[in-house]
């Protein structure tokens, strides 16, 4: 998988910001699209896989349980 994605929850990183998820999801698009930019035709498409993804990834995030880690993950 793409090596620029870094583990978002507990404990390898105690505070999630919106950038750190926001980030990961326009790695993981780039990735599986193989576009690191898309062309025009295809901006609408990308943004909107992009905005899903981030999104999937909070929900996920806020419903994680770590054990041993106290409280769920936070996000700022």
């Amino acid at each position: 998988m793409c090596r620029s994605i870094k583990t978002l929850r507990e404990p390898f990183t105690p505070q999630v910001t919106d950038a750190d998820v926001e980030a990961a999801a326009l790695q993981y698009v780039r990735k599986i699209s193989g576009f690191r930019a898309p062309a025009a035709h295809n901006a609408a498409a990308f943004d909107t896989a992009v905005a899903a993804v981030a999104e999937a990834t909070r929900t996920l995030l806020d419903q994680l349980v770590v054990r041993g880690a106290g409280a769920p993950t936070t996000r700022a």
